[in-house]
C-alpha cells in the first residue's frame, strides 16, 4: 500500500520538477533489482568542466536500460536521482532518501533544470529501480564538477 502512495505522489508531481515523496519502505522489506551488464548511466550535459549560469539544464544519460517511473516496475529499467555536491549513499540496499542534495526523478524525467548557487559543484546520476533503491550492482555515473556564474 505504501509503494502505491509513493508512486501516486510521484505521479500526481509537476513533470520538469524534482520529485520528494514520501519516506519509502523500509530496506528490510525491499530487495534490490538486478541491473544488466555493461548498463551505465552518464551526465550528457553540462560537460564536466563547464562554467555554466543557473538554473543549470542537466541532460541525463542511459545505456542498456531503460526509464520507468517510480512505483512502475518493468524488467531492466529504473529512475534517476540527481547527486549534487554529496557522495553516494554508504547503504547502497536502502531506498535513497529525498534531500536538497539527492533529487529524484520519479516520473522518468531525462532532464531538469536545477537552480544552483554560484561556484563549483559536483554532479553524478544513480538509477533507482521503482522503489527508489538502486540497483545491483549499482548504475552510478562518472561525478562530474561544474562552475555557476552569477
Amino acid at each position: 500500500m505504501r509503494t502505491l502512495l509513493v508512486a501516486a505522489l510521484i505521479l500526481a508531481a509537476p513533470l520538469a520538477a524534482a520529485q520528494t515523496p514520501a519516506a519509502p519502505a523500509s530496506a528490510a522489506a525491499l530487495p534490490r533489482t538486478p541491473s544488466p551488464p555493461g548498463a551505465e548511466a552518464y551526465i550528457i550535459s553540462p560537460k564536466d568542466g563547464a562554467t555554466v549560469k543557473s538554473p543549470v539544464r542537466v541532460q541525463f544519460g542511459l545505456k542498456g536500460m531503460g526509464v520507468a517511473p517510480a512505483g512502475v516496475k518493468f524488467e531492466n529499467t529504473g529512475h534517476h536521482h540527481l547527486l549534487i555536491d554529496t557522495d553516494a549513499p554508504a547503504d547502497l540496499a536502502a531506498p535513497l532518501p529525498a534531500t536538497d542534495k539527492i533529487l529524484h526523478f520519479g516520473k522518468g524525467q531525462t532532464e531538469a533544470s536545477v537552480p544552483l548557487s554560484p561556484g563549483k559543484h559536483t554532479l553524478q546520476l544513480l538509477l533507482g529501480d521503482q522503489n527508489h533503491v538502486p540497483h545491483n550492482p549499482p548504475v552510478i555515473s562518472s561525478r562530474i564538477t561544474i562552475t555557476v556564474t552569477g
